[in-house]
C-alpha cells in the first residue's frame, strides 16, 4: 500500500507543480464514481499549505483522489501565528455540515486545542484527529485521536546514525516557538546529552521562525548563509537538522555543497526536501517506483561526494499519517470502532498503509512537574529506521 500512496503522490506532485497549487483557506470537496459515493458521511482534512509542509497538503489530495465523494479539504493559513482566529473559524466551518463525522488536522499547529474545544462543544459526535501537533501537553485532552513521530525517539537514534557517519559536530536549527513545544524540547535536550556522551560538539543554532517578518524566505536565506559560517568554524563532519519544514530543502542542499551531513529532516522521508534541493524530476511512468526515486537521490548526493552522509526514513511520514488516519476516520463513521480511541484498530490501519516498512509503535510518555511519567493512551508515537544515500 505505501507504493500505491507514493505512486498517487508523485503523480500529483508532477501534475500540479505546473498549475502551482497553493491557495490559503480554501474549501473544496468533489463526487465521482466510487465505491464508497452515497456513503452518506464525509471526512474532513484541514493541512498546512504547500509552502509550509507540501506533503501534508499533498497528503489531502490524495486522499481525496481515492475517495473523491468523501474527503473535504482546506487549508490553514500560511501564517496561521498571526491568524489563529480564522485558523480556529476554519475548523469549526469545516464540522459545520452534520455529514462530516471527522476532522485530521495535520498538522496540529497552535490553535488546534482550542479550535477541538470549540467542535466538542458544538459536534461532540465528531471524531477529532491531531497529527503532529505542536501543543503536545494539552492536545490529549481534546483530541481523540494524536500521532506523530516518535520525537524523543529520535534524539537516540539521529546521534546513532550521527556517530556511524563519523560526525564530529551536530547543529541544531530552532527557533523560540518550537522551543516552547514540550517534545521537541525534550528531544533537543535528548539530542545535547546524546551528543556530550557520544563525544561530538552540540551546536544549539537560533533561526529566524518562518511566520516573522523575514517570513519563510527569510529563514531560508538565513540557512543558505549560516551553513557555510559553520562548516568553516566547525569541518565537514558536521550534522546540520532543522526543526521546521520549509527550512528542509536550502539546508539539505547547502549542505551537500559545503561536504557536511544531514542525518534526517524534522519530517522523516525520501520526498521531504531531497527532490528540490538535488533537482530530482519524477517522470510520470516512474511514479510509484519507490527504488527508482531512492536511486535518483542516491546518484545526485554521489556526484557531489556525499555518499554516507545523507539519510532519512524510507517511507513519508507526514503521508503515512494522514492516509491511516482517514483509514481509521472511515471505521468510525462506518460504526466499526469499540470507541473514538480504538488501539489495535488504529495501530493496524498505520501498518496497512506502511505496508513493508518495518515501525515501531508507541504511546506518548509525558513526565509531569512531580517527575512521575503519566502515559497518554490516545496519543501514538510512530519510528522507522533509516535508509542511508
Amino acid at each position: 500500500m505505501v507504493k500505491k500512496l507514493i505512486s498517487v503522490f508523485l503523480i500529483l506532485v508532477f501534475c500540479l507543480s505546473v498549475a502551482g497549487c497553493g491557495n490559503t483557506g480554501t474549501q473544496n470537496s468533489s463526487s465521482g464514481g466510487n465505491a464508497s459515493q452515497g456513503s452518506g458521511y464525509k471526512i474532513a482534512i484541514y493541512t498546512n499549505t504547500v509552502s509550509q509542509n507540501e506533503e501534508e497538503f499533498r497528503s489531502a489530495e490524495q486522499a481525496q483522489k481515492k475517495y473523491p465523494d468523501i474527503i473535504v479539504t482546506q487549508t490553514m493559513p500560511d501564517n496561521f501565528m498571526k491568524e489563529q482566529e480564522t485558523l480556529i473559524a476554519n475548523a469549526v466551518a469545516l464540522v459545520s455540515d452534520k455529514n462530516v463525522k471527522a476532522l485530521i488536522m495535520n498538522q496540529a499547529v497552535p490553535g488546534a486545542a482550542a479550535a477541538f474545544e470549540k467542535i466538542k462543544q458544538q459536534r461532540p459526535d465528531v471524531l477529532l484527529i491531531a497529527i503532529t501537533p505542536a501543543e503536545q501537553d494539552v492536545i490529549g485532552d481534546k483530541a481523540d485521536i494524536v500521532v506523530q513521530a516518535d520525537e524523543l525517539s529520535m534524539g537516540y537514534k539521529m546521534v546513532e546514525q550521527a556517530k556511524k557517519f563519523g560526525a564530529k559536530t551536530f547543529v541544531h536549527y530552532s527557533f523560540p516557538r518550537h522551543m516552547s513545544y514540550p517534545l521537541l524540547a525534550r528531544r533537543r535536550d535528548i539530542l545535547k546529552q546524546e551528543c556530550e556522551k557520544a563525544g561530538i560538539k552540540f551546536v544549539d543554532a537560533t533561526a529566524p521562525d518562518p511566520t516573522g517578518d523575514a517570513g519563510l524566505p527569510g529563514a531560508q536565506q538565513f540557512i543558505i548563509e549560516d551553513i557555510p559560517r559553520k562548516v568553516a568554524e566547525y569541518g565537514k563532519d558536521t550534522v546540520f537538522f532543522s526543526t521546521n519544514c520549509g527550512m528542509q530543502e536550502p539546508l539539505i542542499k547547502t549542505a551537500l555543497e559545503q561536504g557536511a551531513m544531514v542525518v534526517q529532516q524534522c519530517c522523516p522521508s525520501p520526498f521531504h526536501g531531497y527532490p528540490g534541493a538535488l533537482g530530482i524530476n519524477i517522470p510520470p511512468d516512474k511514479a510509484g517506483d519507490v527504488n527508482y526515486v531512492i536511486e535518483q537521490i542516491k546518484a545526485k548526493i554521489a556526484e557531489k561526494g556525499g555518499t554516507g552522509r545523507f539519510s532519512t526514513w524510507p517511507i513519508p511520514a507526514g503521508m503515512l499519517f494522514t492516509a491511516a488516519a482517514v483509514e481509521y476516520a472511515k471505521l468510525y463513521a462506518e460504526g466499526k470502532l469499540a470507541s473514538k480511541n480504538d488501539p489495535e484498530a488504529f495501530k493496524k490501519c498505520l501498518q496497512e498503509v506502511a505496508g513493508d516498512t518495518k515501525i515501531e509503535i508507541s504511546n506518548y510518555v509525558e513526565v509531569g512537574a512531580d517527575g512521575k511519567e503519566i502515559k497518554h493512551d490516545n496519543f501514538y508515537m510512530v519510528l522507522s529506521d533509516y535508509i542511508t544515500f
